[in-house]
């Protein structure tokens, strides 16, 4: 096991990091911008070294600066959390070169997965199914125009190295192509400095139903089970939960063993998330595998009772996945709220100092947040101040559980996503199961 481990990230998930290395007995080192000086993760970890002004491009991307942290501190392994350098293969191979252990996938199988169309073909060649679209980076706007006929509207173009729901363009007609395949590969070349576009059919009501996964270093792969995240605005997920209202025993195992496939054909070490789009009629198809913890992470472990985060560890550091272990039980269900700092009437950023701060508690509730009385939620970072995560015994329960937890959630100084979640919960269809990726629509600000 690890001795000394380097949190390369911020916030939450940095806490989230140092709690689980302190239960394994492992030393953690916090990195920082100047902005985030007296921040709770710098406070918990034994040692802190400050890698750079607040701007996240000559701090925490800064992988000079993350790298020469933890070579003075001595560090043998670096968790990069979600988000930032989490990602980044190079990064990854610069880690191997100076003797460090990245706590992450190899980094072919992270920029193989990380490239959309290659993993859509892996996916292919592993049997899972994907839906109807070219078969590599489209030529031209030409190809586009042919095979969106081909294929039938609406169809959506997407980032070939994409993320964060950046570079996605749904298109209804022949009309909105070409405008959209420009915009489309403009704001991917922004994004993530490659313009490269593929095309897929779009689902006008599909739910987004991820798997969680986990591989050794001897081929082994396991599952624990599915979210449901459809409920996403802007391709940002609101809301996520587990097991998924539309999920019985048979479904899972055909869309585990799809994505456990997907893991053995590209030898994956670590834990990762393979990403399914499921329609009205129950198929479900490929969308995507993120290479990293996921910020969702909670609801699995409410219902599984297992630490992904310390089992990421352990599998990085060369241990192998339990094997002869009793099947996997999942015990009740599990809600997660992402709480951040927004005016959601008008859907801008509410940064500033919070001035008052009191999270909940109680049977079934935890709170997963860097936040705090005085705390400054930053404009120059992710607006998330807190997950709010609650288990019951069923989902009704769960979701009362919630509203409870969220009505006595007290931040004040700035304003946040609580009202917001308050009114999805109540809504019938959510309180039904009834989601879709396009559920959140029904809550956007009116026009004029």
């Amino acid at each position: 096991m690890f001795r000394r481990i380097l949190v390369a990230n911020r916030g939450e998930i940095a806490l989230r990091v140092i709690m689980a290395c302190r239960e394994l007995g492992i030393e953690t080192v916090a990195v920082h911008s100047t902005a985030d000086a007296d921040s709770l993760h710098v406070r918990f970890a034994d040692e802190a070294v400050c890698i750079g002004p607040p701007e996240s491009g000559k701090s925490y991307l800064n992988i000079a600066a993350v790298i020469a942290a933890a070579e003075i501190t001595d560090a043998d392994a670096i968790h990069p959390g979600y988000g930032y350098l989490a990602e980044n293969a190079r990064f990854v191979e610069i880690c191997q070169a100076c003797g460090i252990t990245f706590i992450g996938p190899p980094p072919q199988v992270m920029r193989l997965m990380g490239d959309k169309v290659q993993a859509r073909r892996v996916a292919q060649e592993a049997g899972a199914p994907v839906l109807k679209g070219s078969e590599g980076v489209l030529s031209g706007l030409e190809e586009a125009q042919s095979l969106a006929l081909e294929i039938g509207f609406p169809v959506v173009l997407k980032a070939a190295a994409g993320g964060g729901g950046k570079g996605i363009r749904m298109v209804t007609g022949a009309d909105q192509l070409e405008r959209a395949y420009e915009t489309a590969r403009s704001e991917a070349r922004a994004a993530f400095g490659v313009p490269d576009l593929y095309l897929e059919k779009y689902l006008t009501t599909p739910r987004h139903v991820e798997i969680q996964v986990m591989g050794d270093r001897f081929g082994a792969a396991v599952h624990y089970g599915e979210r449901e995240c459809s409920v996403q605005r802007r391709h940002q997920k609101l809301i996520e939960e587990s097991p998924s209202p539309i999920m019985d025993e048979a479904r899972r195992q055909v869309m585990g063993e799809a994505a456990l496939a997907i893991c053995r054909k590209v030898g994956y070490v670590g834990a990762g998330t393979v990403e399914f789009l499921v329609d009205e009629d129950g198929s479900f198809t490929f969308m995507e595998m993120n290479t990293r913890i996921q910020v969702e992470h909670p609801v699995t472990e409410m219902v599984t009772g297992v630490d992904l985060v310390k089992q990421q560890i352990a599998m990085a550091a060369g241990e192998p996945l339990p094997s002869g272990a009793p099947p996997l039980k999942f015990r009740g269900h599990a809600i997660e709220c992402r709480i951040i700092a927004e005016d959601s009437d008008r859907l801008i950023p509410s940064p500033g100092r919070i001035t008052t701060f009191h999270q909940p508690g109680g049977f079934g509730v935890r709170v997963d947040t860097h936040a705090h009385a005085d705390a400054v939620i930053s404009p120059y970072y992710d607006s998330l101040i807190a997950k709010l995560i609650v288990a019951g015994r069923t989902r009704d329960e769960a979701i009362a559980r919630m509203r409870s937890a969220l009505d006595m959630f007290v931040i004040e100084g700035i304003k946040t996503s609580i009202p917001l979640h308050l009114k999805i919960l109540a809504d019938p269809d959510f309180r039904a199961g009834r989601l879709s990726t396009r559920f959140m629509e029904r809550f956007l600000p009116k026009r004029a």
